[in-house]
């Protein structure tokens, strides 16, 4: 590892001793460091960093020469920092300073030693796939950044009434769902919005989509695994005039009449795991799996 670029959360600094704890392993292993411009400018403005440093801005402003995309936040900091490497093949290492952190797996007490772990090798590479989005007519927001790693989201707006989503896979009609709205989610989005509507986890590994519906008028309207080679097409019904389409934290108003094509992006993102995480740790970590609150014990 000889080049690292540092994306954080913009709006306030929540991690102060995790930064410098992370600047400080990266010096001593004279690794030259960039930080993205908004987040440099709140460590300066708080009078945290001893020294001056490169930055970022844009993806333009990032290549394949960086071994590392450290990220200091949530999962949601992840999703952001996505539209930086998009496809760079740049791997990135979540380190966890906000609350659940399915991706942002490092834990604050232990950066040291995921550190350490990484510049000996001991590591693995997660290939997690991305969903890419084409809406016929074009939108605009989506030209650039049309692609989600935990999921892409149709719902309701401006309405309490249900809409209703006519889904087709692979151009063969599937069901309408009549709902708030529906989630097309990756495996890595499986442990997000889809789990909170009763979608089933499945491995980063998998090479699976699933389909949940939100909160359906239909009780048999239930989540479905699908191959990640379907195309999924999507056309809105609803008595308001637009409807809201989300990809991952980024949202924009589409008229009712779009029709909505998502499938698997051409390119992956590469997710850093060092020998002392896993995918089954963190779900029994993070979703207290084999914890048994009778007698406070683990199973």
């Amino acid at each position: 590892m000889k080049k690292v670029a540092i994306y954080g959360q913009s709006y306030s600094i929540s991690a102060e001793k995790e930064i410098q704890i992370l600047l400080e392993v990266l010096h001593e292993n004279n690794i030259d460091i960039f930080i993205e411009q908004e987040f440099y400018n709140l460590l300066v403005a708080g009078n945290i960093l001893a020294k001056k440093y490169p930055t970022f801005s844009h993806f333009s402003d990032l290549n394949n020469s960086f071994d590392v995309l450290f990220t200091l936040g949530g999962d949601g900091t992840i999703l952001r920092a996505v539209t930086y490497i998009r496809n760079l093949d740049i791997p990135i290492l979540g380190i966890n300073t906000g609350r659940l952190g399915f991706l942002a797996t490092i834990n604050k007490r232990t950066i040291k030693e995921s550190i350490a772990l990484i510049l000996n090798g001991e590591y693995s590479i997660q290939e997690r796939t991305l969903l890419a989005v084409k809406t016929s007519p074009k939108t605009a927001k989506f030209e650039e950044l049309n692609f989600a790693l935990n999921e892409v989201t149709i719902a309701r707006k401006n309405t309490t009434s249900m809409i209703g989503v006519r889904t087709s896979l692979n151009n063969e009609y599937l069901t309408n769902y009549w709902a708030d709205g529906l989630i097309i989610a990756t495996p890595t989005g499986s442990t997000g919005y889809s789990l909170s509507c009763n979608g089933p986890v499945i491995s980063p590994d998998s090479k699976n989509l699933i389909i949940t519906p939100i909160a359906p008028h239909n009780l048999n309207a239930r989540p479905m695994v699908i191959s990640d080679e379907t195309t999924i097409q999507l056309t809105i019904d609803s008595r308001e005039k637009d409807f809201l389409i989300s990809l991952d934290s980024r949202i924009t108003t589409v008229p009712k009449n779009t029709l909505v094509s998502i499938k698997k992006a051409t390119f992956t993102i590469q997710s850093i795991i060092p020998n002392n995480q896993s995918f089954l740790k963190t779900l029994r970590t993070k979703l207290l799996w084999g914890e048994d609150t009778r007698n406070e014990t683990n199973l």
